[in-house]
């Protein structure tokens, strides 16, 4: 291995980014051979030359794209359901594309209940049914983990994350500053509130895991091709006009398919392309440096310092720094051939971790640096995965955007992706993840702690959208996780007649599915919501006196907010009096057709099928009888051609007004069950063409 001649103190007399800020992008290409902390990838088993590993067959039932973490997971998961006739499609060899360089570590501990349960279970598959399945070693080190508090307010939410382990059975627990050096001499502990310490977390080792499930999939029947890169995908529309996934195409060869899954990472957004499918992800440089050996390191637990946006992995008898930086190197232009290549480090960037990590662990500061890992990695709008079905293509699914987390929510989101193709959705509640919603935090873990509100299908392709908000939940990564976060970034997209008017009063917008919503009113005067600044990065000039970021400020706390006796008369003053309320947001739809009826009353738990003008609030169902969302729905006569506010149709129509953070969800839900229960009807979606208002209020 290479070794670069220099100490910690060394790089520290280099420009920081505040200093000195980098390009939005970086021009340099990938290095391709390069130091990494693993002495064998499966670079060295694959097999050589520009050919297949085999022939593809003529046909398959499910056809996995991408040999990543999540295909290998994925296509494990299908073999271990039932599936034998299943195919995973790898361009180069296992793991060349992001996950080999990979830091592979394991947090079992996150604020959704959901996303502890699929860490719990990639966990289980790592260090418990692969060895007992295959008799081989994945690679699993149980070293622990440690999470630092510099204040209280931090310390707080590590004991709501300890309080949610304990349900799930996931031991932790909080210690002082003295017992946190007990357990880590090496740390320093002068500004330290307090830790969370997990004794069973731990770090994977790519190559290993990948290869093991590679090997107990095929041993149940499924088959894995490398050298055998995806060049397009054909899609056929049925006889009701519905698209559908029909066959993959290679350069060895055509693969008749129902179905096909996006498991291809960083390059999922062009094999998404090739089915008419958006993905929306964007490629970064993410980074991490591997140290010379320090002495006393050993058995120490991996540390995720929050306040200082670094995490410390042990490497052995070294230590790997990384962690998220505000001011990230975007990969503009993604190389389809790119594979087992890495780009050079920017010091200028990566400057924070070096300085962050030093201060937690001062012997660093003395530390040669034996390696650096700078590779592509895609990030999405709310730092979470893309999973679930396309709306734009039936039959074509999406594993991809973890967020650097491939590996470690790889277990749980492959099972739970094989149940959804296999079952039609997942056993779990993946709402969060879903494409046919994203979540519209800037935070990547409120995510799954909130009623999820994922992107409208306007904002999916808008290249602005993506790259701010992936910014920004990429800057955010390690902030707290409070109940009320709001984006700075992609604002502004959808506002209804009147915003305008309605800011001018005072009015403090939230956003729901790219629309400025209504929240509430601040006494103080107009708050508009400003362009983008990057948190000041890339040249750009960070806002000043921001009177919208100060007070969503005022809302990032556990407790009431300054202003919550303001909310608190608003709320009186509709109970008490009278209050008028702008919904424009809301999702408005129109149910007509011959079989409307016969599709609310498979679709809507009440009876809907009124009079003319009457209104019922009724849930809306799934094939499980489970409750998908809540609604209203009125029935309407036929009106005028070209009219939103009563379209002409023919047999029967419903009006169905829908909240605006689940419109999307609920669009996806109810033009999935017409395509599959072949009702005779349109869904109209007239949410842009018309406004809604709402009097409430005993007078």
């Amino acid at each position: 291995m290479s070794y670069i001649s220099r100490a910690w103190r060394v790089p520290r007399l280099l420009p920081a980014p505040w200093r000195s800020p980098r390009a939005f992008s970086s021009a340099s290409g990938p290095t391709a051979k390069k130091s990494v902390p693993y002495q064998k990838t499966l670079q060295e088993e694959g097999p050589g030359g520009g050919e297949p590993s085999r022939p593809p067959p003529a046909s398959a039932q499910v056809v996995v794209v991408g040999g990543g973490s999540l295909g290998c997971q994925t296509i494990y998961h299908l073999a271990k359901m039932g599936l034998r006739d299943v195919l995973l499609l790898e361009r180069d060899r296992l793991t060349s594309g992001t996950t080999w360089h990979t830091a592979g570590l394991l947090w079992q501990l996150r604020p959704s209940d959901v996303e502890v349960e699929l860490l719990a279970h990639t966990r289980d598959v790592v260090s418990r049914e692969l060895p007992a399945e295959t008799g081989l070693h994945t690679g699993w080190v149980e070293n622990g983990g440690l999470f630092i508090a510099s204040n209280k307010q931090r310390l707080d939410e590590y004991k709501r994350l300890m309080s949610l382990g304990k349900v799930y059975g996931v031991e932790s627990h909080v210690l002082t500053p003295s017992q946190t050096k007990d357990l880590y001499p090496l740390m320093n502990i002068d500004d330290l509130y307090g830790t969370l310490y997990v004794p069973k977390d731990g770090t994977m080792d790519p190559a290993g895991t990948c290869s093991t499930l590679a090997r107990a999939a095929t041993a149940r029947g499924a088959t894995i091709i490398e050298n055998c890169p995806v060049t397009g995908i054909q899609v056929k529309t049925d006889d009701f006009g519905v698209k559908r996934v029909h066959a993959v195409e290679t350069a060895h060869g055509t693969i008749q398919t129902p179905c096909v899954v996006n498991c291809a990472g960083v390059w999922a957004r062009a094999l998404g392309r090739l089915a008419g499918v958006h993905v929306p992800l964007v490629a970064m440089h993410h980074a991490y440096v591997v140290t010379e050996r320090i002495e006393g390191i050993q058995n120490m637990p991996n540390v995720r310092d929050h306040d200082a946006s670094v995490y410390l992995r042990l490497q052995g008898d070294a230590l790997s720094v990384g962690g998220y930086e505000s001011n990230p190197i975007f990969w503009e232009e993604v190389s389809e051939k790119f594979a087992f290549g890495l780009f050079d480090l920017d010091w200028d960037v990566f400057m924070q971790h070096i300085e962050g990590a030093v201060n937690r662990v001062p012997v660093l500061e003395k530390t040669g640096i034996k390696s650096t890992v700078c590779g592509p990695e895609s990030f999405t709008a709310d730092h979470k995965p893309l999973m679930g079905e396309a709306p734009e293509v039936r039959g074509f699914f999406l594993g991809c955007g973890f967020n650097s987390a491939g590996m470690m929510l790889g277990g749980g989101c492959g099972r739970e992706l094989a149940h959804w193709i296999i079952h039609g959705r997942p056993e779990k509640d993946m709402y969060g993840y879903d494409i046919r919603q994203l979540v519209g935090s800037s935070h990547p873990d409120v995510a799954m702690s909130l009623p999820s509100r994922r992107f409208h299908h306007s904002l999916t392709d808008n290249n602005r959208w993506i790259r701010e908000r992936s910014h920004e939940s990429y800057a955010k990564n390690y902030s707290v996780v409070f109940p009320h976060d709001e984006p700075l970034a992609g604002r502004n997209m959808r506002k209804d007649p009147l915003h305008e008017e309605l800011l001018q009063q005072g009015c403090v917008f939230q956003e729901r599915h790219g629309w400025e919503r209504p929240g509430w009113f601040s006494p103080g005067g107009a708050a508009p919501v400003l362009d983008y600044d990057y948190y000041g990065a890339y040249g750009h000039q960070r806002h000043g006196d921001y009177t919208y970021n100060r007070l969503l400020g005022d809302e990032y706390t556990f407790d009431f907010p300054p202003h919550h006796h303001i909310i608190k008369k608003e709320c009186l003053t509709c109970r008490n009096a009278l209050a008028l309320f702008d919904m424009s947001y809301f999702g408005k739809f129109y149910l007509v057709g011959p079989e409307a009826t016969k599709a609310a009353d498979w679709l809507f738990s009440a009876d809907v099928s009124k009079a003319p003008g009457s209104t019922v609030y009724t849930c809306m169902l799934n094939q499980q009888g489970g409750v998908e969302s809540d609604l209203t729905v009125s029935r309407i006569s036929p009106g005028s051609p070209g009219s939103p506010l009563a379209p002409a149709f023919e047999g029967d129509g419903y009006y169905l007004a829908i909240g605006g953070a689940v419109a999307q969800h609920n669009w996806s839900h109810i033009s999935t069950v017409l395509q599959d229960r072949k009702f005779q009807c349109k869904l109209l979606d007239c949410s842009e063409e018309l406004g809604m208002m709402s009097i409430q209020g005993p007078l």
